[in-house]
């Protein structure tokens, strides 16, 4: 992983863990349980990834820096949260930035290790959406990957560009438009209320 994609890294964990513990405070949730959703939102996706790709051990368990950034989540959020949240919806910017970075994150990794450019794509999506699911489960939420707003759908144009771009474009420079892409269409997504056209109902 290239320097840049590091820092990166290190950006989309800090945002995840906010939302995360952003969840947890509105829920009431003591600290301790505001730790531990912060925590599984901002590695769960990546533990799965690494589990599926056969990467041991686990990236956040090689590097401290994981663990500080999350703790340093609940400090955050108890002095800024006013702050935060006068972006309307607070949480939902800071999971958007988190599932731009670790989409591409999981598709640079996957490629790392060998394993094809679809399959990248997968882990890439995988990485981004999986923290913010245990999220909402724990929290009593349905997970947006169930629903119709674009969330998952966000993360496979943000993969499929960056496979595009990082055979044309520097790495540094692909990952970063790939990620911006990611926040973009999600974001559009709220403005423009778009949608996925797909609703299975039951006949009953």
């Amino acid at each position: 992983m290239n320097e840049l994609l590091i820092y990166i890294d290190y950006l989309g964990t800090l945002a995840f863990a906010i939302s995360g513990v952003l969840i947890g405070t509105e829920k009431k949730f003591d600290l301790f349980g505001v730790l531990i959703l912060g925590f599984v939102t901002a590695i769960g996706g990546s533990t799965l990834r690494d589990i599926l790709i056969g990467v041991k051990p686990m990236g956040w368990m090689q590097n401290e820096v994981y663990f500080y950034l999350i703790f340093s989540a609940i400090p955050v959020v108890y002095f800024f949260k006013s702050t935060i949240l006068k972006w309307r919806k607070g949480v939902f910017m800071f999971d958007t930035i988190g599932i731009g970075v670790f989409t591409i994150i999981g598709v640079q990794k996957t490629l790392s290790v060998g394993l094809s450019p679809l399959v990248a794509v997968l882990m890439g999506v995988v990485s981004a959406v999986f923290g913010g699911v245990l999220r909402d489960v724990l929290s009593n939420e349905i997970p947006l990957i169930f629903r119709k707003e674009i969330y998952a759908f966000a993360c496979l144009v943000g993969a499929v560009t960056f496979l595009i771009s990082d055979y044309f474009l520097w790495n540094e420079l692909a990952s970063v438009i790939s990620i911006t892409v990611v926040i973009l269409v999600r974001i559009s997504a709220i403005l423009l209320k778009w949608e996925l056209p797909f609703n299975v109902r039951s006949k009953n």
